[in-house]
């Protein structure tokens, strides 16, 4: 028996990133995705577009994995969850240390840079992650600005 293709779980949708960060409970979660949304959109000269119910994603690019399973995610994002904020850089974190190092208070995930409010860190450190993410995932990957 043939296994059924799977729709992938987070893909790009036609919801508003300023409508959905508007529809945010007012607070500092709310103030610090509002800015991060601007500052993104300047650091990487590309549109915003929602990826699924809750990320904010800009450009994106095309993967296929061991298992066969192909997909596309976007290049870089963020996510204002009621924890922290989560930003999304796509090669991940591993070789970043010195970056990280000047960054602030943060933890790290595989791919994720969580962050408790971005008066914790330093923007234009974040500016370089991101920015040298972009351009990794520029190279290595099958990409798209919108």
């Amino acid at each position: 028996m043939a296994k059924a293709k799977t729709e992938p779980k987070t893909k790009a949708t036609a919801v508003s990133p300023a409508e959905f960060i508007a529809g945010l409970e007012d607070g500092p979660r709310k103030a610090d995705a509002e800015v991060l949304l601007e500052w993104m959109t300047k650091v990487t000269g590309l549109a915003p577009k929602m990826w699924g119910p809750s990320i904010i994603g800009f450009g994106r690019y095309a993967s296929t994995y061991a298992s066969g399973h192909s997909g596309e995610m976007c290049l870089t994002g963020f996510s204002p969850r009621k924890a922290n904020l989560v930003v999304y850089v796509m090669p991940g974190y591993e070789e970043k240390a010195e970056m990280l190092a000047r960054l602030g208070r943060h933890k790290t995930g595989k791919s994720c840079l969580y962050i408790n409010k971005l008066s914790d860190i330093d923007m234009d450190v974040l500016a370089e992650i991101v920015s040298g993410g972009l351009a990794e995932m520029r190279r290595t990957h099958q990409t798209w600005d919108a």
